[in-house]
């Protein structure tokens, strides 16, 4: 489905990111994985790929960091010559409640989720730009849909993510660039992984399906929207929860 595009995933060597990674090079597409700090997991990850005769690279970059991205951009050019799809899914999620959040801790996660989401995609839609062709998909959360206690923060930065990608989709549509957003509930992933039981029960018993949602699940909704099938679907937020919200 993705044969022979170049596909930039960020935070791409673990959880969603790293599901991505996987079906998109089980598909065809010439992967570049994107890390910070898990240099080690991200190198496993292309050497899994590259072991199936597919085709994975790997690049360093802090998302929230501009001439970082900048450098990332102009290296993926260089060796690839176009970027067709960029999976904005580098993202954190530190939780306390309103009182107790730190300016600090605000400010970082507004800088790698949302931040980072727009450094990205705007490095990204100048290469799109010139070759009237693109595709960005961001990856949101249903708490920046539905917001939660404990999590002003990560929610103020899912929901900007949300606003910027109906914005950027009407802007960037007459460029052949398609833009949207998924919202997964919850996902089993490192950053759920500390949730206590009785929390999660609590959470699964409100979602439809009747189970917690696997990395697989959100990558085979970028593997849609990246792909010929998704040719005119843009400036769309599309939950991945299992039916815990409408």
């Amino acid at each position: 489905m993705l044969k022979d595009k170049v596909v930039l995933i960020t935070g791409a060597s673990r959880g969603i990111g790293r599901a991505t990674a996987l079906l998109a090079a089980e598909n065809h597409a010439q992967v570049i994985i994107n890390y910070h700090k898990s240099e080690d997991k991200a190198a496993e990850l292309v050497d899994i790929i590259n072991e199936k005769g597919l085709h994975a690279t790997m690049i360093k970059a802090d998302v929230s960091v501009e001439n970082e991205v900048k450098d990332m951009f102009e290296s993926i050019k260089k060796q690839y010559f176009k970027i067709d799809i960029l999976v904005n899914n580098a993202g954190i999620m530190k939780n306390n409640y309103l009182m107790m959040t730190s300016t600090e801790l605000f400010d970082n996660i507004i800088d790698v989720n949302l931040k980072g989401t727009f450094l990205c995609s705007r490095y990204a839609s100048n290469i799109m730009r010139k070759q009237k062709s693109g595709r960005i998909i961001n990856v949101s959360s249903i708490i920046g849909l539905n917001g939660n206690a404990g999590q002003t923060a990560y929610s103020t930065s899912k929901a900007g993510v949300i606003g910027f990608t109906k914005s950027a989709a009407k802007e960037l549509g007459r460029y052949g660039i398609t833009v949207n957003a998924i919202a997964p509930g919850f996902i089993e992933t490192d950053l759920t992984k500390d949730v206590k039981e009785e929390i999660k029960e609590k959470i699964i018993s409100d979602i439809a399906l009747g189970r917690s949602g696997k990395p697989e699940d959100v990558a085979k909704v970028i593997l849609f929207l990246s792909s010929e099938l998704g040719d005119y679907v843009s400036g769309q937020i599309i939950g991945v929860d299992g039916c815990q919200i409408i």
